[in-house]
């Protein structure tokens, strides 16, 4: 008998699971995927030439609010879990609303949705987003790249635009971003790879694109978003923990995932936490992950014109992921702007109705301004909201330079931030790890 399903996601994993397990699979009719977090992105349709000869129609893409309206009407049978960034409260949440419609409830793993690939795969994840997996991922490529390897980057997908269109995507320029109409989310997490010169790989189908990222490099690197697990099986895993936010490592899906996974995993932020946060990390991560390497990191954030910051009202803006669903009240703008002397305004009150929902559903972030901005509309909100704030400074703690978007009245400041190893293995030290076993597929 042929059960009907329904995917749980937000516009990256729930693409990815379908692909890998339900697509070409007759003993399922997925009826409709139903996304979250991201606002502004359901309403659309899994176009036919992505969903396979099974759904002519392609598949609806809907609100999770539609959740018991669709279950009911079409009869559901299962509600597969597809997405990331989720406490062990939310989930638990999750499969309470599942089960008392009286569905079962469902989660595929890393067996049923890692591909496995011909080049060595180096993978970084995080166990929560914002704890710092980006800033390990570019100097595990610049380590690479300086032992002579050609690197190709795959992102996390981030599908949040014309479905068709972006099935498979390659970034080599920022004319790239603009052909592709990268979102700032996209941005943020592409640009500093463009302007190392690395190739960054992503999109909706994760199995063609492989094929296209092992004919072109000899080593594949994963930069995991969110707190996802690979879509490709990786040789060696590297799994990045946040010491300002002690317990998150064992208490966030599928963050606990990546660090039992992990072979090795850096405590980020270890200069910022107490020394007591530092060690609950690391007896967490011995606990649940004994075989795992494990290593103190420090963020040295760092500004392109302090002088601007100092004794200035400042506004600061954040990488949206990070503040919102990622759970952190602020990121590395809020502290450079403390860093460099600034008086941080609280934009909340300068902001349009758009950004006070946002701050209404995530009620924990700061006195910051998420990088929001999927669509035109909500980028036209972005810039009214920043022009409105009676700020001198802008501070930019995303890493996507979103000025090349929108109109700020206003200086604006570019943090970045380069992570480095205080104890323990350094970066150096994994990748030979990593080569090390991966020497016959390389040779």
């Amino acid at each position: 008998m042929v059960k009907r399903v329904v995917i749980l996601g937000a516009g990256g994993r729930d693409f990815h699971n379908f692909n890998v397990y339900f697509r070409d699979n007759p003993e399922y009719r997925v009826v409709a995927i139903l996304q979250t977090q991201i606002p502004g992105i359901a309403g659309r349709r899994y176009p036919p030439s992505l969903a396979g000869k099974l759904y002519p129609d392609g598949i609806p893409i809907l609100s999770m609010d539609y959740l018991e309206e669709i279950a009911n009407k079409y009869h559901v049978d299962e509600a597969y879990l597809s997405y990331s960034d989720l406490t062990y409260e939310e989930v638990g949440h999750i499969i309470s609303r599942v089960l008392a419609i009286g569905m079962n409830y469902r989660i595929l793993g890393p067996r049923e949705t890692m591909l496995e690939s011909s080049r060595p795969v180096i993978a970084v994840t995080g166990v929560k987003t914002g704890a710092g997996k980006s800033s390990v991922s570019r100097e595990i490529a610049r380590i690479l790249v300086d032992k002579g390897y050609r690197v190709g980057i795959v992102r996390h997908p981030m599908a949040y635009g014309d479905l068709e269109e972006m099935a498979v995507q390659v970034f080599r320029s920022y004319e790239d971003l603009d052909k592709y109409h990268a979102t700032i989310e996209e941005r943020e997490e592409y640009e500093h790879y463009i302007r190392m010169g690395l190739p960054v790989y992503a999109g909706v189908d994760y199995g063609r694109l492989l094929r296209i990222v092992e004919k072109d490099n000899e080593v594949i690197l994963w930069d995991g978003g969110n707190n996802d697990w690979p879509f490709y099986r990786p040789d060696y895993m590297i799994t990045v923990a946040d010491a300002l936010r002690p317990g998150i490592e064992v208490s966030s899906f599928p963050g606990e995932v990546n660090l039992r996974l992990a072979d090795a995993v850096i405590i980020n932020k270890t200069d910022q936490a107490g020394l007591d946060m530092v060690k609950k990390v690391e007896e967490n991560t011995r606990r649940v992950n004994p075989r795992a390497v494990i290593s103190y990191a420090v963020s040295e954030v760092v500004v392109d014109k302090p002088e601007l910051v100092k004794g200035r009202k400042v506004l600061v803006i954040e990488d949206s992921p990070t503040v919102t669903h990622g759970g952190a009240p602020y990121a590395a703008g809020y502290v450079a702007a403390k860093k460099y002397g600034g008086e941080i305004i609280d934009p909340r009150p300068y902001v349009t109705e758009f950004f006070r929902k946002i701050y209404e559903e995530y009620p924990h972030m700061g006195p910051v301004l998420p990088s929001t901005g999927y669509t035109s509309e909500q980028l036209k909100e972005l810039e009214e909201s920043i022009n409105n704030t009676p700020a001198e400074v802008v501070i930019l703690g995303t890493p996507s330079d979103i000025t090349r978007l929108i109109k700020i009245n206003k200086p604006v400041v570019k943090v970045s931030f380069r992570v480095k190893i205080a104890k323990g293995p350094g970066l150096d030290e994994l990748v030979e790890k990593f080569l090390e076993r991966v020497k016959a597929k390389i040779t």
